[in-house]
């Protein structure tokens, strides 16, 4: 329990202060990322292979800004979005509905995810205590939560009836950004989405959809592929270490180099605009081709 912080109100994200119906006490296991903006990735549980291929390609294309993912670790394009997030190194956030203690958190095929999320400086949250056992009723709830903590939500695909579909109308309530990933209209999965495209929500086909909503040049990408940059062997580890935020202690623990030559590594990496420091953590900031 000790890895468990409760927050008041005054200490959540400031997006979420401002909902009519905030909640009046958040668990957190890990951090809350402070990054600029927060991006909420919903979907189905029972995705399609074209709704997680466009859940990766969306993601991959955001890696390298200051963005945080927030989605609800449930099974399906949650956990894609997690997934993912993870992989090109960005913050994320899970929003659970049940308690954060292992022995109740939900689903239970996704406690190490969740782990895996706190350890590269991202977090889990919820309003219920640590040992409250998932209900069904926590989950409209809980969705509150994702849309009220984000600048934008992306709905990747969803039936007509779903809780995809109240998180998206949360959010328009809050004045959130909401888009959607247009589908085949013969997908049953792609109803939603549709819908809510025809009811003015923004198309969103690429991450550069999402950087126009949250007002980042989408001309002037740091994801953009910088050629013939030349990395000393030591520089090369530090780079690959940090394709997934990493602390400096952990940087020094898996580089297995000497404190200075990190330290060394660090500061001409970030003047090549290689890595960036984003509150703890440590990533790449620039994919590159190296020589």
């Amino acid at each position: 329990m000790k890895d468990i912080k409760k927050l008041s109100p005054k200490d959540f994200p400031f997006l979420l202060k401002e909902i009519p119906d905030a909640p009046e006490v958040l668990y957190v296991k890990g951090i809350i990322p402070h990054t600029t903006k927060y991006v909420a990735i919903v979907g189905a549980r029972k995705h399609s292979a074209y709704g997680k291929k466009m859940c990766e390609k969306i993601i991959h294309e955001l890696a390298g800004e200051n963005i945080c993912i927030v989605s609800g670790l449930a099974i399906g394009i949650d956990t894609i979005a997690h997934e993912t997030a993870l992989s090109v190194g960005l913050p994320t956030l899970a929003v659970i509905g049940s308690g954060l203690h292992k022995e109740v958190l939900y689903p239970k095929s996704n406690y190490n995810l969740s782990e895996r999320i706190i350890e590269h400086n991202g977090g889990c949250i919820s309003e219920y205590t640590p040992d409250t056992e998932a209900a069904q009723w926590h989950f409209p709830a809980r969705n509150r939560i994702m849309a009220g903590i984000s600048h934008v939500i992306c709905v990747i695909e969803c039936e007509q009836m779903s809780g995809t579909r109240i998180t998206a109308r949360l959010a328009t309530e809050y004045n959130r950004e909401v888009g959607a990933v247009p589908h085949d209209a013969l997908s049953i999965l792609g109803v939603g989405c549709n819908d809510l495209i025809a009811q003015g929500a923004h198309l969103i086909r690429e991450g550069n959809d999402i950087k126009k909503l949250l007002g980042i040049d989408a001309t002037d990408t740091p994801t953009s592929h910088l050629e013939n940059i030349t990395l000393t062997p030591h520089e090369k580890i530090i780079y690959d270490i940090c394709k997934t935020s990493v602390s400096k202690n952990e940087l020094i623990e898996k580089s297995k180099l000497p404190v200075h030559i990190v330290q060394v590594a660090l500061t001409t990496l970030t003047i090549k605009g290689c890595i960036e420091e984003i509150g703890n953590g440590i990533r790449v900031k620039r994919k590159i081709t190296t020589s």
